[in-house]
């Protein structure tokens, strides 16, 4: 990321602030992760679509709960759902919303650990070896 005083981008594009209604629907889709549980809801499906019940288990929520707040998270377009039977399967609305979730805790990451777990899982994912500690191993 690289700042810039002169109105334009590092490929010297002129930039504009987005228009209101982007910042408007930016706040409501932030203002939805920044629930706790919300927040644990959308971690969960950034692995892959999962049902309410194992949604319910994993956040350790009231199933009642979950399912508002999922509702919620549908409406501001954050998750979709589809039914797979009597069954409710949710799963991320796209790659967007994954990533925005995946960034904000990585970010929370570098704030509370000394070493964050993302950078050991990355630089497994590019080498394929890892000791238990996240540390590549010696070859």
């Amino acid at each position: 990321m690289f700042a810039t005083d002169s109105g334009r981008d590092r490929d010297g594009r002129a930039t504009r602030p987005p228009e209101a209604s982007v910042v408007d629907a930016a706040v409501v889709a932030l203002s939805m992760l920044g629930d706790p549980t919300r927040l644990r809801l959308a971690i969960c499906l950034a692995g892959g679509e999962q049902d309410v019940t194992t949604l319910t288990e994993a956040v350790g929520a009231a199933r009642p709960a979950v399912s508002q707040h999922l509702a919620k998270m549908r409406l501001a377009g954050l998750v979709v759902m589809r039914r797979d039977g009597r069954r409710a399967v949710y799963a991320l609305a796209d790659q967007h919303v994954r990533r925005l979730v995946t960034e904000s805790v990585y970010t929370a990451e570098h704030r509370v650990l000394d070493r964050p777990g993302h950078h050991a899982r990355s630089l497994t994912a590019e080498t394929g070896r890892s000791d238990r500690t996240g540390q590549v191993a010696d070859s």
